[in-house]
């Protein structure tokens, strides 16, 4: 929104990704009172009415959203600021709940035509009594983001009971086929794809699994920007993040993680897997999208001021 002067900032809420909301949020939140913008703090609870009762009594021109996870992602947030016609930062409800939906935004890739893993979502209780996939396969959440609940199972291992008496994100997983190579990722802001990034885990690196601990502890990851890959790849990595945003209706900043299977093509350029999108990406000083953002002149503080100047309500 342009001329914007008085932002709240949305930070931690109630989600398993609260810690790294504080993150993004401090980081934010710094970035906007060095721009000159008027900034207030509010760390929503489940007290639903005192949310919107705070943004009626201070009402801002815009809210930042800094929150990660359920209910800062999945449209829940979106639809509150929508009501109260409030301008907010990111994409809406209807893009927010799909991409954080991993079900329906694998749903609507493969309707657009986009290159996803073998998979499928199975009653958890399947996962008791069979290995729902051959080979190896990685079981997710169907509904949390930054590798929260992510596992990788092995032909041969005996991990498949263990994680399914152990599962505490409810009565369905998402499965699909483990890719094995590299991981990639794409920030996109509205129809600019920045530039592609390879990420090498250090730590917690099972099989070199991009996990939560690798993703957010300082020296967990190393980031090779521009990824040396396959000039096709390149160009398919940077096209395929700008159809993800497209085909969700997504607005704003979003990032697009993939996996690169670059194990037995030879000179080839191998196979490019979406894994998902981010609607919400991280602002953490470790994040993917700052980085970026960073690597094609554009600060940390240019990059939140755009964000504030491109926010609305959204449909």
């Amino acid at each position: 929104m342009k001329n914007a002067r008085t932002i709240t900032v949305l930070v931690g809420g109630m989600s398993a990704e609260r810690r790294v909301s504080q993150a993004s949020g401090e980081g934010v939140v710094a970035a906007l009172r060095s721009e000159g913008y008027d900034v207030r703090v509010i760390d929503p609870t489940a007290d639903l009415a005192a949310l919107v009762g705070d943004l009626q009594h201070n009402r801002p021109d815009v809210v930042f959203n800094a929150l990660h996870g359920r209910f800062g992602e999945d449209g829940t947030i979106q639809g509150v600021l929508d009501w109260l016609n409030i301008p907010y930062t990111h994409s809406g409800i209807r893009a927010s709940a799909v991409a954080m939906d991993k079900e329906a935004a694998r749903n609507a890739f493969i309707s657009a035509g986009l290159p996803v893993a073998q998979g499928r979502r199975i009653d958890i209780a399947e996962l008791r009594e069979r290995d729902p996939l051959e080979g190896a396969y990685v079981v997710k959440p169907v509904n949390e983001g930054s590798s929260v609940g992510v596992e990788i199972v092995r032909p041969g291992s005996n991990r498949r009971l263990e994680i399914a008496q152990n599962w505490q994100f409810g009565a369905h997983a998402l499965v699909e086929s483990f890719i094995p190579g590299r991981e990639l990722t794409v920030g996109v802001l509205d129809d600019r794809a920045l530039t592609v990034t390879d990420i090498t885990p250090s730590v917690g690196a099972v099989g070199g699994f991009y996990d939560y601990e690798a993703k957010y502890s300082a020296g967990g990851s190393t980031h090779s920007l521009p990824a040396r890959v396959h000039p096709e790849i390149f160009a398919q990595a940077l096209d395929l993040a700008r159809a993800t945003h497209r085909t969700l209706g997504c607005r704003g900043a979003t990032r697009t993680d993939f996996r690169y299977d670059d194990t037995t093509c030879g000179d080839g350029p191998g196979r490019l897997v979406i894994l998902e999108i981010n609607t919400q990406p991280g602002l953490t000083p470790t994040s993917l999208l700052p980085e970026q953002a960073q690597f094609c002149g554009i600060s940390y503080g240019a990059l939140c001021r755009w964000m504030i100047e491109n926010a609305s309500c959204r449909t």
